[in-house]
């Protein structure tokens, strides 16, 4: 006998803003709502959705800084739980952990997206599909078995970041053992991501990052060592260490960098010729310098956005193989409380990824 479904769903939903934004700007309430859940189509399942976690995009969406902001759609793009319901009762999904796939328009194509549209899930006009909700419904092929070694809020805070990690530092960035990597910005789920993936893949591992803390941190995993991008000496003391950790390779293969500007010019001395920057963001300055120096050493400066269904499937397979724990900064409890988690990655205090523990109860229903 089919198991009872529930027919609605707290979802915590993009919507327009009560207090007015300075003149010309536009930003946007998360508010936490009653939705009715429809009937399953053929082809989809019903997922209970156990932890969420936050991405930058889910703050900029709040503030009217991401394109095609879809009022009334739930937030979020991470989410783990379980398959409790199905179009056809006999699915072999049915009461299987799985986290859902968190874009649509790139399946398989190894250099990027077949559609012309790569949208992320959560707050999206072009898709009214996010993770930040008890039950979601979706395509039963758009979810993906959990690993066996992860419950569901380290789970949750694996997809983006995972997908995005994977796509830059080792489909890109083509990370192998013995490699030298320097990884921009640790602290973010992407960098702590492709941190644990290069060191998983046998390379050394530099870090770089305003915080002394999260450079701490990061050496306690396994980075060889760190430095804070604010000394004007940054470039001078990663090369000592360059050096120091191998006479024969004194040089750098990959950089794996999130915040676009200098990093070319700034490391064009200790990254060897034939060597890779991708850059998978911009969070510094909106552009990149690349001059004659580089070309001359056929350095090459690749864009790394995302990544594919199909990646996201190979970095849970080595995710799996090489039982890596993503990192979870901050748990808060219930989606009633996720003004908290928004306040965080405001902050930038957090190391690693912000998660909610979904909490299944019918309290706390306000605007965040």
């Amino acid at each position: 006998m089919a198991p009872k479904l529930p027919l609605t769903t707290r979802a915590l939903l993009v919507r327009p803003a009560q207090l007015a934004p300075p003149k010309g700007a536009r930003s946007y309430d998360a508010k936490l709502e009653e939705q009715t859940l429809r009937p399953l189509k053929k082809g989809e399942v019903l997922v209970k959705i156990n932890a969420v976690s936050f991405n930058h995009r889910d703050l900029w969406i709040r503030l009217g800084k991401y394109p095609a902001i879809g009022e009334g759609s739930p937030f979020g793009a991470d989410g783990a739980g379980t398959v409790v319901g199905a179009a056809d009762d006999n699915d072999p999904l049915l009461f299987k952990r799985v986290f859902l796939v968190p874009m649509r328009g790139w399946e398989s194509d190894p250099e990027a997206p077949e559609s012309p549209d790569l949208v992320i899930l959560g707050g999206s006009a072009k898709i009214p599909l996010g993770t930040f909700s008890e039950y979601v419904i979706v395509e039963r092929d758009q979810v993906v078995s959990s690993p066996d070694h992860l419950d569901d809020e380290h789970l949750s805070a694996w997809p983006v970041a995972g997908t995005t990690a994977w796509r830059a530092a080792i489909v890109n960035g083509r990370v192998k053992k013995g490699d030298n990597v320097l990884i921009t910005g640790i602290g973010g789920g992407v960098a702590l991501v492709a941190m644990q993936l290069c060191l998983a893949k046998g390379a050394k591992v530099f870090v770089t990052s305003g915080s002394k803390e999260k450079i701490d941190s990061a050496i306690k995993m396994g980075a060889m060592a760190g430095f804070s991008y604010k000394d004007a000496d940054w470039v001078s003391q990663l090369a000592k260490a360059l050096k120091a950790s191998s006479k024969d390779r004194p040089l750098l293969d990959v950089v794996v960098d999130s915040g676009g500007g200098e990093i070319m010019t700034t490391t064009n001395k200790i990254l060897r010729a034939g060597g890779r920057v991708v850059c998978y963001g911009m969070t510094a300055v909106p552009k990149i310098t690349f001059t004659m120096r580089e070309v001359l050493k056929n350095q090459q400066l690749i864009g790394s956005t995302m990544g594919s269904h199909q990646d996201t499937i190979e970095a849970t397979k080595f995710l799996a193989e090489h039982r890596i724990v993503p990192v979870v900064s901050h748990t808060i409890d219930g989606l009633e409380n996720a003004q908290e988690g928004f306040d965080l990655i405001k902050s930038g205090a957090h190391f690693g990824k912000v998660v909610i523990r979904i909490r299944h109860g019918r309290e706390g229903f306000a605007k965040l």
